[in-house]
Order: C-alpha cells, then sequence, then structure tokens
C-alpha cells in the first residue's frame, strides 16, 4: 500500500500537469480569439426602456390576466375572452378567477 503523503505529492502533480495543459491550449486558442470579427461593433448597451407608472400598471394587469388564463379549460377562456373584450380587462380577470375557483 502506497504511503499517504507520496500519493498525495502524485495526485498534485496530476492537477499541476493538467493545469500546465489547459495553460497552453488557452495560449493556442488566443490568435483565433483574436482574429474573430466584432460582434457587438461599437454600439453601447442597449438602455431598458423606463416604464411610466400607467405602462407598469397596465403590464402588471396584463400578467394577472394571462396568469389566470393558463389555468383555464379552452372553452372557460374562449367565454373570458369575450368578456375581456366586452367589459374590460378586470372584469376578465374577476371572472377567470371565479372560474378556477371552482
Amino acid at each position: 500500500m502506497p504511503r499517504p503523503a507520496a500519493a498525495l505529492q502524485r495526485e498534485i502533480q496530476v492537477i499541476r500537469t493538467s493545469f500546465h495543459q489547459i495553460a497552453s491550449s488557452f495560449s493556442r486558442l488566443a490568435p483565433y480569439l483574436a482574429a474573430l470579427p466584432d460582434t457587438n461593433g461599437d454600439k453601447t448597451a442597449r438602455r431598458r426602456p423606463r416604464l411610466t407608472n400607467r405602462q407598469r400598471a397596465a403590464l402588471k394587469l396584463q400578467g394577472k390576466y394571462m396568469g389566470t388564463m393558463r389555468g383555464l379549460k379552452p372553452r372557460e377562456q374562449s367565454q373570458v375572452k369575450k368578456i375581456r373584450v366586452t367589459r374590460g380587462i378586470e372584469a376578465a380577470i374577476k371572472a377567470a378567477e371565479k372560474l378556477i375557483a371552482k
């Protein structure tokens, strides 16, 4: 049975060799990466548009509507869609929640 210190030393040497091989691979790969065209160009990072309180509220309502619609059967979804067209999104959400509670 090998001594624990010798086994540990051998494993450390294997790790050191592996790291050296990885470093060599990266150094051979660097010129290829440098030769690739710049995909971002000179564009700066795109900012997210600022939302007004009204837009944010509309997005929250849309998300709530879509979330409630997800739990409905196709026939129930068509009923809720009709309600949305005639009476608005808040009424459609309430109707959908009632259908889910059944």
